[in-house]
């Protein structure tokens, strides 16, 4: 099939949609829609991604009325100023700005790089992905999302508090080989505990009111960690380099007392309002608060601000030349489709022509090949106009002219009928005529 393909998506995102739109439009799994888009008529490719702040669909489609009719049933309940339509061009640019994570909640996170490649070798998998226009623009938007986090720092630095905590601790103290004490097994507090996971402390140990929340949190760490009641806490600081608090209480839950058989300790205090009494650390026991994170974040907030700068441009330029690409693969289909149509004319006529010359008396084999040498120079002659013509017209966006070609010589376009093999054409098989072919050259 020539790759003529246009592309069409959708999108509901955290960017216009609640959470509840967002869930109503996943609906299906990722593969179960990728299916249902392949059926629906004038369908080629097909795409879908869903996560926590998104869904997407995207299809391939013979033009750009019968790509947006494909996707006109995604998201029906969601209401209309949620749901985001993209055409051709700015379906390509959106996954690109998706993969480099300039779509994202949490600016240039990495997550959804890997998101995007799996709901890709799921369509893949289904028949959604087969090398056509839309197969391209996700290798594409791929390629853009690994180099935007190799060459950039538009994933540099802490995403959350709990990691920005984790980052001012190793700043202030060694983690290597340290125990870190978590205090709080909430949202903030388990985000405290994964930054700590990926740090090179040795134990995390995880501490809340309801033991079996921590001994959850503890569970999904790959560092040794432990489980402990708030009322073990003193023991446990004692026993800890880092300690950060984050518990959501009311009151501050900790005070000298409770860090004074600590020793050399770090407290990062998370909580809002504070967990641990102004002033409870001395020489041994320094006390950090969330203001004391603003240097970090902030410094994370414009590195990761300048990147994004750099990834636009980026896109920019990737973007350019992905439809450069598509131009001359679509100029390359049209001028193939052209000199094959052209091929089996020439076979055709040769054959007829040799019959007769045969009927005249025997042919040498010199005079054949003079024949045949003639026939294939006539083609390469006629065709070279056209063929400049083609590429021309796809640098120009010309695409009407494209699209007659494609209608002209390939014979599988728009669903026609098969032309049969060339040795089996019967003599009535059309040539190409020859004002269509001036009509081009003058183009």
């Amino acid at each position: 099939m020539i790759d003529t393909g246009v592309v069409a998506g959708v999108s509901v995102s955290h960017a216009l949609a609640s959470v509840d739109e967002i869930e109503s439009a996943q609906g299906a799994d990722e593969a179960t829609l990728v299916s249902e888009l392949l059926g629906r008529e004038g369908v080629e490719e097909a795409f879908a991604i869903g996560t926590c702040n998104r869904a997407e669909a995207y299809v391939a489609a013979g033009d750009a009325a019968e790509a947006r009719a494909a996707l006109e049933p995604f998201a029906p309940e969601v209401r209309e100023g949620a749901v985001v339509h993209l055409d051709h061009e700015g379906s390509l640019r959106h996954l690109m700005r998706v993969a480099a994570g300039l779509e994202s909640l949490v600016l240039g996170e990495d997550q959804i790089l890997g998101q995007l490649g799996d709901a890709a070798e799921r369509a893949r998998e289904v028949g959604g992905l087969r090398g056509g226009v839309l197969d391209d623009a996700l290798s594409k938007a791929l390629q853009v999302g690994k180099r935007a986090r190799a060459e950039t720092a538009i994933n540099e630095g802490s995403v959350s508090l709990g990691s920005a905590a984790v980052e001012l601790a190793a700043r202030e103290t060694t983690l290597s080989g340290a125990t870190a004490l978590v205090v709080g097994a909430g949202e903030m507090g388990t985000l405290a505990a994964r930054a700590l996971d990926d740090s090179p402390v040795s134990r995390v140990v995880v501490a809340n009111r309801s033991l079996p929340t921590a001994e959850h949190v503890a569970a999904e760490l790959d560092t040794a960690s432990t489980a402990l009641p708030l009322s073990a806490v003193p023991r446990a600081a004692a026993e800890a380099d880092v300690v950060i608090t984050a518990t959501g209480a009311n009151e501050p839950l900790f005070d000298g007392e409770t860090f004074v058989d600590a020793g050399e300790t770090l407290c990062i205090d998370l909580g809002q309002p504070r967990d641990v009494v102004p002033g409870a650390g001395d020489e041994t026991v320094a006390v950090r608060d969330i203001d004391d994170l603003e240097a970090v974040t902030g410094e994370t907030r414009e590195r990761r601000e300048e990147a994004a700068a750099a990834v636009e441009e980026m896109i920019d330029a990737e973007f350019d030349r992905l439809l450069d690409e598509f131009k001359r693969k679509r100029a390359d289909d049209a001028v193939s489709a052209m000199y094959e149509s052209a091929e089996r004319t020439k076979r055709r006529e040769l054959r007829e022509a040799m019959a007769k010359l045969e009927s005249q008396g025997d042919l040498t084999d010199e005079q054949r090949e003079t024949v045949a040498a003639l026939a294939d120079a006539l083609v390469g002659q006629l065709l070279a106009a056209p063929t400049k013509s083609l590429r021309e017209a796809a640098v120009e966006d010309d695409w009407e002219t494209i699209h007659t070609a494609m209608q002209l010589f390939d014979p599988e376009f728009d669903g026609a009928p098969p032309v049969p093999d060339a040795a089996d054409a019967p003599d009535g098989d059309a040539e190409v005529p020859a004002h269509v072919l001036e009509r081009m050259t003058d183009d």
